[in-house]
């Protein structure tokens, strides 16, 4: 088997694997609105998700040790095709038009963004004190989005996104420097960063469990559209990354940007379907004969009628 078809399974799996966790972070946050973070931690469905969201980044690392960025991001776009028909599976439905429409856009567009953004590999990595620096950054603007006290929706799901994607980021310092044999494995700046690792990893998991309260469609759109935007972001402000194609680059990226924005715009507008509630039992005094019905059907067997003989009950 090739290298590069060895990229594409594992980046299917991988695809597939975070669908399946955000399917999972979806129904728990469905069944625990309001539920603290004690209460999560004490979930083993939690547990479960995080197990498949860590599984999902080792096939995505492994992934690209065998294939280029330019092959292996785009596939991670298939999240969003795997989720969408596996949470309507998950909650006894089918997936509606709009729901396919706003999936098709979303993904177009970010293949669109994608292709622009691609290119080789950097030599470049971040210093500490620039990674410091987009930490801080990146602090103040999930501290923004997700005001304490805010309705969950977009803006934690933008949150998530931009903490992945620089999470992502950071973890190619840590490769680069815990791989690079001219100094020792464990310096300063590999354990440091890693730490910032960890904290926006974990960041955005939390967010995208609020995120999740409002749905699964839109939250995983602007998820799946953010992270790879923050990296792009990074890459070109400070690894000397530039857009693929020159000027047709940025309009082709812009127009994807607008196609997947519109795409977004479709996921937010398929509300939840919540589970159907059981009828109220009719009102005693208003209909009497209903209410014994409901209560008793064999009732039914001598219900009174009106006959020409007062008191007398007729059988049916």
């Amino acid at each position: 088997m090739s290298a590069a078809l060895i990229a594409v399974v594992l980046s299917l799996f991988s695809a597939v694997a975070y669908a399946a966790a955000a399917v999972a972070q979806e129904r728990l946050a469905a069944r625990s609105a309001g539920a603290g973070l004690l209460r999560l931690l004490a979930s083993g469905a939690w547990w479960g998700s995080v197990l498949l969201n860590a599984g999902a980044a080792l096939l995505h690392v492994v992934a690209l040790k065998y294939g280029p960025l330019t092959v292996v991001q785009p596939l991670g776009a298939l999240t969003l095709v795997a989720a969408v028909p596996l949470g309507a599976r998950m909650a006894g439905r089918r997936v509606s038009a709009m729901e396919w429409r706003g999936t098709g856009f979303t993904l177009l567009g970010l293949g669109a963004i994608l292709v622009t953004a691609s290119g080789p590999a950097p030599d470049d990595v971040l210093s500490v004190p620039e990674a410091l620096a987009v930490a801080g950054a990146t602090a103040a603007l999930i501290g923004t989005l997700s005001w304490p006290g805010s309705r969950p929706g977009l803006r934690h799901a933008t949150a998530s996104g931009v903490a992945s994607g620089v999470a992502s980021a950071l973890t190619q310092t840590v490769t680069v420097a815990a791989t690079d044999h001219t100094g020792p494995l464990l310096s300063m700046q590999v354990i440091g960063v890693a730490v910032l690792v960890a904290g926006f990893a974990t960041g955005g998991l939390l967010l995208s469990q609020t995120a999740y309260r409002g749905g699964l469609g839109a939250p995983l759109a602007v998820v799946t559209l953010a992270n790879p935007v923050a990296a792009a972001a990074i890459g070109t402000a400070l690894l000397g990354e530039r857009l693929q194609g020159g000027v047709l680059g940025v309009l082709l990226a812009l127009a994807g940007a607008g196609c997947a924005a519109w795409g977004v715009v479709l996921l937010s507008r398929v509300a939840p379907q919540p589970a159907p509630e059981p009828s109220p039992a009719p009102d005693a005094e208003e209909h009497p004969v209903a209410a014994v019905l409901a209560l008793d059907p064999g009732a039914a067997t001598a219900v009174p009628r009106p006959t020409s003989e007062p008191g007398h009950l007729t059988p049916l």
